[in-house]
């Protein structure tokens, strides 16, 4: 009897190690959203998520041990835009095989289980202001691991995303908050001012938020409680690192 005893306190032991270790093991996963829309307004143009805003994230979560996934509002092969591979870093994206099959063949948001992961990175491109911002489902999840302790990111446009994010309490995310997004100025530069749905800008400033800005170009990523958010491209890399930072420091 002693020894049945015996058999199943080990046995109940080994099953509570494999359980925290598969929780351990779910627990380094981030989402990367990406656009599914394609059309640059009315201007015959192509758009979609851009390049180096997942890339480069991309490449400091993945040398820091994380894994990562991909969703887009209609699941499927994700539009892109930013296509430059002069860029090291979006070269080497680009050219891996298994990030090419995700790419892909993105998640539906249906396909989610927000509890799977431990922060959220919405990346931009111009795509982003037309199928980000009133996606319930994205919203929801995006929600649901801000308030299990989870960090939610955004960088250039991909702030969209964020627009409509209303916590359980009813506040908006983004309320109160200090950001980053794609300035005015830059949408400017870029004389997509009359192209895009809204100004990103503007809409954060109604709801609420603070936008901290840098000139055009310069990388500008802001930080404001497990909220991490950049400016533009230049942002990216900056975006993911920070995104590190915040979960070492609830690790520890």
């Amino acid at each position: 009897m002693k020894r049945i005893l015996l058999f199943l306190s080990i046995s109940l032991s080994f099953l509570a190690i494999n359980s925290t270790f598969a929780q351990s093991e779910k627990a380094q996963k981030i989402l990367f959203v990406l656009s599914s829309h394609s059309e640059l307004g009315d201007t015959g143009k192509e758009t979609g998520y851009y390049l180096s805003e997942a890339a480069h994230p991309y490449e400091v979560l993945h040398k820091a041990g994380y894994q990562i996934d991909f969703v887009s509002p209609k699941g499927g092969k994700a539009p892109v835009d930013g296509f430059d591979l002069d860029d090291k870093v979006n070269k080497a994206f680009w050219e891996n095989e298994e990030i090419q099959k995700q790419l892909n063949n993105t998640l539906k948001p249906s396909q989610v289980k927000a509890k799977d992961y431990v922060a959220i990175h919405y990346v931009g491109g111009h795509g982003t202001m037309w199928d980000f911002p009133n996606n319930k489902k994205l919203a929801k999840i995006a929600r649901d691991i801000y308030e299990n302790e989870g960090v939610v990111s955004a960088v250039c446009h991909g702030p969209s995303g964020l627009l409509n994010i209303k916590l359980s309490n009813g506040e908006y995310l983004i309320e109160g908050k200090n950001v980053s997004v794609f300035t005015n100025e830059e949408e400017e530069a870029v004389k997509l001012t009359e192209v895009v749905p809204f100004s990103l800008e503007d809409e954060f400033i109604a709801k609420g938020a603070k936008v901290d800005k840098a000139e055009n170009w310069a990388s500008k990523v802001s930080v404001d409680g497990r909220l991490v958010t950049g400016q533009n491209p230049a942002s990216a890399k900056e975006v993911g690192e920070a995104i590190i930072t915040l979960l070492s420091e609830k690790v520890n």
